[in-house]
């Protein structure tokens, strides 16, 4: 007779410690030539509408670090949100964030998914750990989107109770992220020359925030309607 045992379970054990100078940090290419720009356009509407304030910390594809029994772990985003980090001197570059050390812990993750599978829902509970698993267990981010362009499709995940849980769309197929007060739905039309769905941000009223370029024509056409011309200001 085998007497078999089920191995015991540990809960990881979490720290956060600075990133090693000599740490190598991965210099994968994206995926989608559409992650920057959807990473891109999310900041630009942001800024225009004057939401993003100087101890705020806003990237894509930038590397977010937790050291998880004692060996450093580094995902990459294609977005993240952070309400207030620590300064860095003028003589410093910022080249990672590593929550509770530089800062509030990041608030909000996106992953725009691709044609290759990228382990946006992987549960994966062992080095190098799934997105999933890393962001809910590990980093426990509160917010967590997956976003398919090319179907297109929105998933928000929420953290209660220790779980992320499926949020449910409004009537207008957007979702509210209350880390920024904002809805974020899908949005299909042109930027920068690219026909493609967008994630766009909207108000609690739902309107729709507007990227700078959007701003410019608006201020152009109503200086045309007064008789100037934009093009000659400079």
């Amino acid at each position: 007779m085998v007497l078999q045992v089920s191995p015991i379970k540990t809960e990881p054990k979490i720290t956060w410690v600075a990133l090693p100078a000599d740490f190598v940090l991965p210099d994968d290419p994206v995926e989608n030539i559409q992650q920057p720009i959807l990473a891109a356009a999310l900041t630009d509407a942001l800024g225009a509408a004057g939401l993003i304030q100087a101890e705020m910390l806003i990237g894509s594809n930038f590397g977010l670090v937790a050291s998880v029994n004692s060996r450093t772990i580094v995902k990459a985003p294609d977005w993240f949100y952070v309400p207030k980090v620590s300064p860095v001197s003028k003589e410093m570059t910022r080249r990672s964030y590593t929550p509770n050390l530089e800062g509030e812990p990041v608030a909000i993750v996106m992953e725009f998914l691709s044609e290759t599978e990228g382990g946006e829902l992987s549960i994966k509970a062992t080095p190098p750990y799934g997105n999933l698993y890393f962001y809910e267990r590990l980093l426990q981010v509160p917010t967590y989107i997956i976003y398919d362009p090319a179907v297109p499709s929105l998933e928000v995940r929420c953290f209660q109770n220790g779980r992320y849980m499926l949020q449910e769309a409004n009537t207008q197929g957007q979702v509210w992220i209350p880390e920024v007060d904002l809805f974020l739905g899908i949005w299909s039309g042109t930027r920068l020359g690219q026909p493609i769905n967008w994630l766009r941000w909207y108000d609690r009223s739902g309107k729709l925030l507007l990227w700078s370029a959007e701003k410019a024509e608006i201020l152009a056409a109503k200086l045309r309607e007064l008789g100037v011309d934009p093009d000659t200001l400079t």
